[in-house]
């Protein structure tokens, strides 16, 4: 029996690993590069801009737990959030901060494990976790220290893989790996798994989302068959018929 992974461990992945850095030519954390991970990330995650609302967060405290590069941050930044990221990567901070100062941006950024968040209780308005419970070695202390630092009736958002989802079918039917597949943690969700660890929260709304979108990351036949045949018939599809499949389970959260 293989040990368990440590946050260390972690850490040392994320290090050395930039997400989506396979869709541009531009070099890391250059404005160029920066660009083109905020369009490929909304591009694939479109669905955020209608469930999450950026500029609604106007002189309150955001705080974002792996914040990565800082794209989802910069656009709670330029809303006119207070905005405070912190990532286990001392990489992904670096490259967050270059983002926010290109952009003429204020953000505190640290370097910090989210399952020992270093802030006092009822600190922040928002805290947002996209992304980051399945690849944490203690999911449910993450999404405890998410709940202390925020206020009262505060809000987190969190979005993990669902298990029962297109995405993970199609991955072991067509042999084709996961991102991140290789992490040291990469835990996938049911929806009634998700609020079970979530069940601190005053009150939780689980909403599944991505659905297929043609991919620039996978190429050959594979990719062909992907992006011709799979996106078109699967997108035809009576969304009430597959919504429970969506790749990325997000959960709206109160105190």
């Amino acid at each position: 029996m293989s040990p368990r992974p440590t946050i260390s461990d972690v850490r040392e992945y994320w290090n050395r690993h930039i997400h989506d850095l396979e869709i541009t030519a531009h070099p890391v954390g250059s404005p160029g590069f920066f660009s083109d991970l905020d369009q490929y990330h909304f591009e694939k995650l479109h669905h955020l801009l209608r469930l999450v609302d950026f500029d609604g967060y106007r002189g309150k405290r955001v705080l974002e737990v792996g914040c990565g590069a800082g794209t989802d941050l910069v656009r709670f930044a330029k809303g006119g959030a207070i905005v405070t990221g912190v990532d286990l990567a001392e990489s992904a901070v670096a490259l967050a901060r270059a983002n926010v100062t290109q952009q003429g941006l204020d953000a505190d950024l640290r370097v910090a494990d989210g399952e020992h968040l270093p802030f006092p209780d009822d600190s922040f308005d928002l805290v947002y976790a996209h992304g980051v419970v399945q690849y944490t070695a203690d999911p449910q202390a993450l999404v405890n220290e998410c709940r202390r630092v925020l206020t009262p009736d505060g809000e987190a958002v969190f979005q993990v893989y669902n298990r029962i989802s297109w995405l993970n079918a199609l991955s072991k039917l067509m042999k084709v790996p996961l991102e991140h597949e290789d992490a040291p943690v990469l835990k996938k969700y049911s929806a009634a798994e998700l609020r079970a660890l979530l069940a601190g929260f005053r009150s939780v709304r689980i909403v599944e989302e991505r659905f297929p979108v043609k991919s620039r990351l996978h190429g050959g036949w594979k990719g062909i068959l992907f992006n011709t045949f799979f996106v078109g018939a699967f997108n035809v599809l009576p969304r009430s018929l597959v919504r429970r499949f969506g790749w990325h389970l997000l959960a709206f959260c109160r105190k």
